[in-house]
């Protein structure tokens, strides 16, 4: 018996990474005949000193976080995707994705990027897919 997904869940910050798991998510969303929720989270906690010098910060990322998730929904809906959500979280990806966006969306796999976009931070503290491999609840898809 072959076990189908119904909710997939696909991570992207604009990577090249996250753009090649948004690609892998579309077969696998394809062949499982899924809903792709294609998720973004702004992490404000990257920038929260430097915002207090430049106001514009966030809302620089909150559009870009908008703008990426509107380029890959178009990207999807030219594959032949039309079961596709959203979701625009904000605070840290390594919680949000895991456990937050996936309870949500009722996630049975979340497929992410193996490197993303904030190498200080995963030299520091480890990676965002690290992470959510860890605390997902749901299986996880970390793409090289």
């Amino acid at each position: 018996m072959r076990y189908e997904y119904k909710n997939i869940v696909v991570a992207i910050d604009g990577s090249p990474a996250s753009e090649i798991a948004f690609n892998k998510a579309l077969d696998i969303v394809k062949r499982n005949n899924a809903h792709l929720i294609i998720a973004h989270v702004v992490d404000y906690r990257s920038f929260a000193y430097a915002e207090s010098y430049d106001g514009t910060l966030s809302s620089k990322a909150e559009e870009y976080g908008k703008e990426l998730i509107q380029n890959y929904t178009e990207y999807a809906k030219k594959a032949s995707i039309n079961n596709i959500s959203y979701c625009i979280e904000y605070g840290s990806p390594k919680v949000k994705i895991a456990k937050d966006i996936a309870d949500n969306v009722k996630a049975d796999l979340i497929i992410c990027g193996a490197t993303g976009m904030n190498a200080v931070e995963r030299f520091l503290i480890g990676s965002v897919s690290e992470s959510i491999t860890r605390h997902a609840s749901c299986d996880v898809l970390v793409v090289r």
